[in-house]
């Protein structure tokens, strides 16, 4: 709620401080008195555009303070939190406006932009008529109007679940899909990989005897060489074989008769003749080994140099080969369980979008049905407001699935046709400023309660009426003062009589300067301005006599 309103030096204002009430506040005074100053320095503290002409003659500075009295639900306190502003029940909101047209916000005596200014300004106030258009005149807060006057939440909540239910499947989804390309590369080259491996066929230890192998059947001719020779040396009976049997003879002959003492030799050349047909044995199948591997060479080598290149190429050594072979295997099954993933991610969120559209097809349903009872209800209230041929619609028209969120599938709109047999179309584009303040005014009627607002401000809402007419424009807006903080400007002595509190404008003038000033009306003084506003410049005792009937009219 507006608790207060302080200007300095604004075009013919040069102090001014207002204390504002709850329930119906009205202004009054004569035309050129100043009542829109008043409304565009309240439009500047709640960030409205600044304009240097606004600053009073002589002056270089002027500056506007409004104070509000936030509850303890509001979103102005989530707007502070976010901007790491002192949150308090009482919100100041400061604007000081420089010759050179630069302005600068506070909020709680805090430097802050003027986008959160008008932020916390919308969520504050809502002005209709000539000055400025908020609230309901901005058609994305139709949805949520319509939304509360069915007292459909709880379907819209349900709505919001399950499109961010759909929205986090889709981009699970998304993101395995984009990945799905790599992983399919990644996959081609996995399976060239271990289609080469498992031709190879690699084996732990089969480097080290290759090469030990190669190694020898490169020197084959020397080892050849030096066997033949060695055998030769061992063999026949003029070589080492030979002469050890020829000894062992001469010894047996004489054995016998050595007593013994020639035993231990004998037993010495048997073992020796042993060791050296061991010995030939094992040279001449070595030879035999050698001599025949030699064809051998050119194989060795082939498989010993495709076992080098496959570690090289994959980044291993010859005898990690198998182990490699292992993980790419795994990995290729991997990716395979990965396919099928996607697949289950695919159905996933193909489901959460069937839930989310068939929650917002309910909640579009009962939207159509809200909007036929929101709509009965204005068409009700126009007659009385002098606009009985004027017709009231709420158009809800579906969007693309480009457009669709947790809101729902829907486009709301309030619509107005002014006259009958006249297409509808946008409220502000449609009607003239008094019809649109009374448009609203019925509005706000059917649509008490909804919205964050705590203060309406409607200027002038009863232009170009009078009588009956302006009495029901009066009844209302007390009636929404029960509800809400209104401030009306007004020339009609039926609403001016229904005000909680009376403000009076005027504009004081001498030959060099005016003013402009605000005196709250009580008593006598407020049954004088009832009487001025019925009768004119000359006040009758028939005028103070009617506006005295007109203030004890009954309650709303």
């Amino acid at each position: 709620m507006l608790t207060g309103l302080t200007v300095t030096n604004i075009v013919l204002i040069e102090r001014l401080d207002l204390a504002f009430a709850s329930g119906l506040s009205v202004l009054t005074g004569e035309t050129g008195a100043g009542k829109s100053i008043l409304l565009d320095a309240l439009g500047l503290s709640i960030g409205a555009r600044a304009d240097a002409g606004l600053i009073r003659s002589g002056q270089d500075q002027a500056s506007v303070t409004a104070t509000f009295e936030i509850p303890p639900a509001h979103p102005a306190h989530a707007l502070l939190g976010e901007s790491d502003i002192e949150d308090e029940d009482i919100l100041v909101l400061r604007r000081t406006l420089g010759a050179d047209g630069r302005s600068r916000a506070y909020v709680n005596d805090q430097p802050v932009s003027i986008g959160l200014m008008r932020r916390l300004g919308e969520s504050l106030l809502e002005v209709h008529g000539q000055f400025d258009d908020r609230g309901l005149m901005d058609r994305r807060t139709h949805r949520e109007a319509l939304d509360t006057f069915g007292a459909l939440g709880s379907q819209a909540e349900k709505t919001a679940v399950a499109y961010r239910t759909w929205r986090a499947a889709a981009a699970a989804y998304e993101s395995a899909v984009e990945n799905a390309a790599a992983l399919q590369a990644e996959a081609d080259e996995l399976q060239v990989a271990v289609e080469e491996l498992r031709a190879l066929a690699p084996q732990s230890g089969e480097e080290s005897a290759l090469a030990e192998k190669r190694t020898m059947l490169m020197n084959v001719e020397q080892l050849v060489e030096a066997l033949d020779g060695a055998i030769s040396e061992l063999e026949g009976e003029e070589m080492a074989s030979g002469r050890l049997r020829n000894a062992q003879r001469f010894l047996e002959r004489v054995g016998s008769k050595a007593g013994g003492r020639l035993d231990a030799a004998l037993a010495a050349a048997e073992r020796a003749q042993v060791e050296i047909e061991e010995c030939l044995h094992e040279l001449q199948a070595a030879a035999a080994d050698i001599e025949g591997g030699g064809a051998e060479l050119p194989a060795i080598e082939d498989r010993l140099f495709a076992l080098r290149d496959a570690a090289r190429k994959y980044g291993v050594t010859v005898d990690a080969l198998p182990d490699r072979l292992e993980r790419y295997e795994k990995r290729l099954d991997g990716i395979s369980d990965g396919e099928s993933m996607v697949a289950g991610l695919r159905a996933e969120m193909e489901g959460a979008r069937a839930g989310y559209l068939d929650n917002a097809e309910k909640l579009s349903a009962a939207r159509r049905e809200a909007a036929n009872k929101l709509d009965a209800v204005v068409a009700a209230e126009l007659p009385p407001l002098r606009m009985e041929k004027a017709s009231f619609s709420t158009s809800i028209g579906k969007v693309e699935e480009a457009d669709w969120s947790e809101h729902g599938i829907d486009r709301v709109e309030f619509l107005i046709a002014t006259n009958p047999g006249a297409a509808p179309g946008p409220l502000g584009k449609i009607a003239s400023g008094g019809e649109l303040s009374r448009f609203m005014l019925a509005l706000k009627i059917a649509l008490v309660g909804v919205g964050t607002a705590e203060t309406l401000i409607f200027d002038e809402v009863d232009s170009g009426v009078g009588g009956a007419t302006a009495a029901a424009v009066g009844e209302r807006l007390e009636r929404l003062g029960a509800h809400k903080q209104i401030l009306v400007v007004t020339h009609s002595p039926q609403v001016a009589a229904r005000g909680d509190d009376h403000l009076k404008v005027e504009k004081q003038s001498n030959s060099a300067s005016a003013a402009t000033i605000v005196s709250r009306l009580m008593g006598e003084d407020r049954r004088e301005e009832v009487a001025r506003m019925l009768s004119g410049e000359s006040v009758t005792d028939e005028a103070r006599s009617a506006a005295e009937q007109l203030m004890k009219r009954e309650p709303a």
